[in-house]
């Protein structure tokens, strides 16, 4: 199992932006210091709690303040892109990256980004431009002929012969044929997730109760069915919230009376709910909504204890969902304690993952039920 990060980037919202993304930063070089294989870095336009529209430049500024952990944006929305920009945007970034770059695709979910952009997502019209443009994306970066393509969202003339004899469209990816590309899932059964297993890229199950992420895994194979692919369990990433302290008392703390609990009671947990998407957190259905708290969850979700602890939960997690690939720390804002949340990070990397290293996912796998 590798040990990543996943950062939406987490931050109260009186944090002042380059304060927030100073220290989204010290979190990139403590991932690449204390041996995490990756870090995922979101995107949103309207969230005070998620400040961070443009996860590009922060890892462009994090290029020479880390050496070996790979960054992806987790991810770029693609309904607020033009697929020719972002296509020769991420291409640079791959380059720049030489070899360190990953690329996470979403459709976006917030209904105030749908605002901002005028794009109309409780018809769905999000899911079809990210269909749209991230085909075009691959098709600009597989091109070695002209094409003119006139869809529903986007019209793109590409043309890689010379204009005006020095002028031409020419930068491909540093990767071949391109990097990584990761996409994100919710719900179950995951649109998002089947289009990750029909077209071979990195499944990402967000951070809901284990029982139910497990359900994740269905959508995965489903897809790669449809592909004629075989889902591979080493690709799929896991997101969870951890905290790790000298004792499990202490972690709690932390964890439910400290900034993880200040984000999800005043932000994630209200959101959610909003969302209906709040049942996905609930171990059991019968509970009612408001008995989703910290406290629960720090009980039945997230790896909040002592290492020993820690190790204990994850491997109990690991075998509810079957096996995966990464597991993806959830990133908070502990700027004002920031050496609780540094050793957390260290302690996750140097004493809990020697204690699951045996916690290796089959090569393949196939789907528990039909989803």
């Amino acid at each position: 199992m590798e040990l990543g990060m996943f950062t939406m980037p987490s931050h109260p919202p009186e944090r002042q932006p380059f304060e927030a993304m100073d220290w989204d930063l010290q979190n990139l070089r403590w991932a690449d210091e204390y041996g995490y294989s990756e870090v995922w870095i979101g995107e949103h336009f309207t969230s005070p709690w998620e400040p961070v529209p443009a996860p590009d430049l922060l890892i462009a500024q994090a290029i020479d303040q880390t050496s070996r952990v790979k960054l992806a944006p987790g991810a770029h929305l693609l309904p607020f892109h033009h697929p020719a920009e972002l296509a020769h945007r991420v291409a640079q970034l791959d380059h720049m990256l030489q070899g360190r770059f990953m690329f996470g695709v979403g459709s976006a979910g917030l209904p105030s980004d749908w605002k901002l952009f005028n794009v109309d997502g409780f018809a769905g019209e999000n899911r079809r431009m990210t269909a749209e443009a991230l085909d075009l994306i691959l098709r600009i970066w597989a091109a070695e002929e002209p094409f003119t393509h006139k869809g529903e969202f986007y019209t793109v003339s590409y043309d890689p012969e010379p204009q005006f004899n020095t002028l031409k469209a020419w930068l491909k990816p540093y990767q071949k044929p391109h990097p990584p590309i990761g996409v994100a899932g919710l719900s179950a059964p995951s649109p998002t997730l089947e289009l990750a297993g029909e077209r071979g890229f990195y499944p990402m199950s967000l951070n809901f109760n284990p029982a139910y992420v497990a359900t994740h895994w269905d959508s995965v194979v489903n897809g790669a069915a449809r592909s004629g692919l075989t889902a591979d369990r080493k690709d799929w990433r896991i997101v969870r919230e951890v905290m790790i302290c000298d004792t499990d008392a202490e972690a709690r703390r932390w964890s439910v009376d400290s900034h993880m609990g200040r984000m999800m009671r005043e932000y994630l947990l209200p959101l959610l709910t909003d969302f209906g998407f709040i049942s996905h957190l609930k171990g059991d259905q019968s509970m009612q909504d408001n008995e989703v708290t910290p406290e629960y969850l720090a009980d039945s979700a997230w790896l909040v204890g002592s290492p020993d602890t820690v190790a204990e939960k994850l491997a109990e997690q690991y075998e509810t969902l079957g096996g995966f690939g990464t597991l993806l720390l959830f990133g908070f804002d502990y700027q004002d304690d920031p050496e609780v949340w540094r050793q957390s990070m260290e302690r996750m990397a140097t004493e809990v993952m020697p204690k699951v290293a045996s916690l290796v996912p089959e090569a393949v796998a196939t789907a528990t039920a039909t989803g």
